[in-house]
């Protein structure tokens, strides 16, 4: 697939080239099929380092430009070296990123031009389930706020229609919010 980069672009998303995808994608729907890759090893103590150089889409195996790395640990107040985002802050970024750039791509396409979009987002965890401490206490968030902050030559009602098509097309926001089947193997 090749991107025109001679179209003007307001918020630096290439909408059109995004559009001549879906189109594709329509006339030939098992090259959307797409595995997303991530190998994590192990370093010491808690930390961990995840590197992501490929995937497969468009019926065959792709690579990024570069290989990416996140290192994971926890802070001192878990006895941990601090040397990476916890998983569940990589996890809120995961969705923070993706929902920000469904907001640019949707922007795009609506004309609106973006001065800046920041998202804040929390999520709240009674840590006493992941410890042990109350088999009856759930291991993941109890409730996450995403919180949009956007300047744009827009009325609220545009930016708030800009941030609610963003979650609907998010693919993090979906994982998130329905059950996954998650599968774990060893060896």
């Amino acid at each position: 697939m090749t991107v025109n980069t001679e179209i003007s672009l307001k918020n630096g998303v290439n909408v059109q080239a995004l559009l001549d995808a879906r189109a594709a994608l329509e006339a030939a729907p098992d090259a959307g099929q797409f595995t997303w890759r991530t190998a994590c090893e192990w370093i010491d103590g808690v930390h961990s380092r995840s590197t992501i150089e490929g995937f497969f889409g468009l019926g065959e195996d792709q690579s990024h430009t570069q290989v990416f790395s996140i290192d994971a640990d926890h802070p001192p107040q878990f006895a941990a070296a601090d040397k990476g985002a916890t998983p569940v802050e990589i996890l809120l970024s995961a969705l923070a990123s993706c929902l920000t750039a469904g907001v640019a791509a949707v922007a795009e396409n609506r004309g609106i031009n973006l001065r800046s979009v920041k998202a804040t987002l929390e999520g709240d965890m009674d840590i006493a389930g992941i410890l042990g401490i109350d088999p009856d206490v759930r291991n993941g968030f109890k409730a996450v706020r995403v919180r949009f902050d956007i300047d744009a030559d827009a009325s609220s009602e545009d930016i708030a229609a800009l941030v609610a098509q963003s979650q609907k097309r998010s693919a993090v926001f979906d994982i998130l919010t329905n059950p996954t089947a998650v599968q774990v193997t060893v060896g």
